[in-house]
């Protein structure tokens, strides 16, 4: 039915633009044009054969032209953080390995005490306005935001760096506060990006910081930003540099083949759909599986990861649930979280989101293919022998047999058949749906049920405010799904989707109850990184930017992390450590951790090959990171005009 209404409302949008252009607006604020010939032109003028047309994930960006990566609300899907932000060092989220890009090479530490490290920096780069990138650009990167309490990484930076000093032009030496074996990882892209931005000292010298814009921003890579919407916020327009040989992946990599790249909004998900119909798109970001199905069925050109089920790649890093806002009662009690854990319909959730299509992880690890190694399967003993204070055993193993039933009900053919393939499809459990335990942890914490609605302790009726990211298939269909399992159990629950800006405001600044998030997003099995924004010492109050998003106190965690950040990635203990904070989380359950997020994000191969799938797997899909630049000297042209 769902598809049948999509194959509908694309089929209008086509009747009813027909006569125009797909998206009123499109061209007009670039350099418009035409073909002139056969051969065929972007709408915002750019030969279509020479253009990789990729979705932007943000979808319209509110205020396109704020480029500034140190305040809140910069544009950072529409090409900017994929190719002019550059960091130290890159992630390979296949091998789970931090590697230099920036850097020549890994940190160097000067003792055992791991607080002091030398830092060699890659030699013959330039930035796109032809000046060389020097140490000068790192030092005064790091001396800028620790000495401006305003912008965003102000705290990360103070709680790492001491100091920052050059040595020569391409050599510097960072001290820090605490010993940081794992240094490359705290600097570099641990997955979306990178925690500390490289920036031209000097264009930056000459601003605040705190009230820059950075409207025609520079970078390191081969790509400079031709043109924008600036006032729709729906397109923006990258060229290859001349030099492209002084950029970063052209160094590292090779010649990028495209000459223009443009990141598209479309807007609504039916008119992304009709978009690469058209083959106005090459790269898409997160689409359901109804229009998946639709574009593999309409134009023979689309391509997923893989070619049957589960089409999507199941190892984004990205953790999703509904997390906590620990300062907020009643979800300050660990009772309550459990309450609403157990009352999470997990079957009707996943098909509900994914069409079945997902793995879901009862951890703070994701279940990507090595955590599930690490973490997932070596806790299944200790996830069975769990029970909470009155003796219940929550976890339920037998959840992909159910999610296997329910699919094949639904008449799912090709469904994994042996119990290895059931692991990989649908993880290795999750938490019982029992309503029943749910009310009694409620109603020993002094909550009622009248009528089949919940009461809080003062007699007030149980409202929840649940936010989630409407921008985002997979985030604002989990959201909606879960506000139905709590309302069929009693409680009045407002699902409030937002843009992708207020979203993040509303997680880092702690304005929500309960929302839908990923705080957690590994890449590399020693997650201690990652797993930072739990420990208490990023703690502040509500109203006030944190990246503790839960506001989640436990000595317990922090003692652990502490620890952790002392050990170099293979010591034995790490994993070990990593194991008793999650145990320690399950316990407390500040974040109803679900599924990790299976991308359901579909390529064109009509103008460009050479994309990475399950048959050639040199990256994930990643096309929102900032590791984008480094996959495009990979593709291809087909000479298609």
């Amino acid at each position: 039915m769902r598809k049948k209404a999509l194959v509908l409302a694309v089929l209008m949008m086509a009747a009813a633009v027909v006569c125009g252009p797909l998206f009123a607006g499109g061209g007009s604020q670039g350099t418009a044009g035409s073909s002139g010939g056969s051969a065929k032109m972007t709408d915002v003028g750019t030969p279509r054969a020479e253009t990789l047309i990729v979705d932007n994930m943000d979808g319209i960006i509110a205020d396109p032209t704020q480029f500034n990566p140190l305040l809140p609300g910069w544009s950072s899907s529409g090409g900017y953080h994929q190719l002019l932000l550059t960091g130290l060092y890159q992630i390979d989220s296949m091998k789970g390995e931090v590697y230099p890009e920036l850097a020549a090479e890994l940190p160097k530490p000067e003792d055992a005490t791991y607080t002091k490290f030398t830092i060699k920096l890659l030699d013959g780069i330039k930035w796109t306005d032809g000046v060389n990138f020097t140490a000068d650009d790192v030092v005064y990167s790091a001396e800028m935001v620790l000495k401006t309490p305003e912008l965003t990484p102000h705290a990360a930076y103070k709680d790492l760096f001491k100091r920052v000093t050059k040595i020569d032009a391409h050599t510097v030496q960072i001290e820090t506060n605490n010993p940081e074996p794992k240094l490359a990882a705290r600097l570099g892209s641990a997955v979306w990006g990178p925690t500390f931005f490289v920036l031209p000292k000097h264009i930056w010298e000459k601003q605040d910081p705190k009230t820059f814009r950075n409207s025609n921003p520079i970078g390191l890579d081969c790509w400079l930003l031709k043109d924008l919407d600036k006032t729709g916020g729906t397109w923006y327009l990258f060229e290859k540099r001349p030099d492209w040989q002084n950029g970063l992946t052209g160094k590292r990599i090779g010649e990028p083949k495209m000459k223009y790249v443009l990141f598209r909004s479309y807007g609504t998900e039916e008119r992304r759909v009709m978009a690469m119909l058209n083959n106005d798109y090459d790269i898409m970001v997160d689409v359901s599986p109804e229009s998946l199905s639709l574009l593999m069925e309409r134009n023979k050109n689309v391509k997923a990861w893989f070619n049957g089920f589960p089409y999507g790649n199941p190892n984004d890093p990205a953790g999703l649930g509904t997390v906590f806002n620990c300062d907020i009662a009643p979800y300050d009690n660990p009772d309550v979280r459990w309450a609403l854990t157990l009352a999470t319909d997990t079957i009707s959730v996943s098909i509900s989101i994914c069409n079945g299509m997902l793995r879901f992880s009862p951890i703070q690890a994701p279940p990507l293919d090595p955590l599930m190694n690490a973490y997932h399967k070596p806790m299944l003993p200790w996830l069975k022998n769990f029970a909470l204070a009155d003796g219940y055993k929550p976890f339920d193993d037998t959840y992909p047999d159910k999610m296997l039933e329910a699919l094949k009900a639904q008449g799912v053919a090709n469904l994994p058949a042996t119990p290895e393939a059931k692991l990989a499809a649908f993880g290795i459990g999750w938490w019982k749906y029992d309503t029943v335990e749910a009310a009694k942890l409620l109603t020993k914490n002094g909550f009622s049920q009248r009528g089949g609605r919940w009461y809080l302790p003062d007699g007030t009726p149980w409202k929840i405010s649940l936010v989630t990211m409407s921008d985002s298939a997979m985030n604002g269909k989990l959201g909606y799904a879960v506000a139905d399992s709590w309302r069929k159990f009693g409680i009045d629950v407002e699902a409030r989707g937002v843009d992708s800006a207020t979203w993040g405001a509303s997680q880092y600044n702690g304005l929500y109850e309960v929302g839908v998030f990923w705080p957690t997003t590994p890449t590399m099995v020693d997650m201690t990184t990652n797993m930072l924004g739990w420990h208490s010492r990023f703690y502040r109050p509500n109203g006030e930017y944190s990246i503790n998003i839960a506001r989640f106190k436990n000595a317990y965690v922090d003692k652990r992390l502490d620890e952790l950040l002392a050990l170099p990635s293979d010591n034995p203990q790490v994993i070990q450590k990593l194991t008793e904070i999650f145990q320690e989380m399950v316990r407390q359950m500040p974040m109803n951790n679900m599924v990790g997020t299976t991308k359901i994000v579909p390529v064109n191969t009509t103008y460009w090959t050479g994309y990475q799938s399950a048959d050639n797997p040199f990256e994930g899909p990643w096309w929102w990171w900032d590791q984008f630049r480094t996959y495009l000297p990979r593709y291809r042209p087909t000479g298609v005009k």
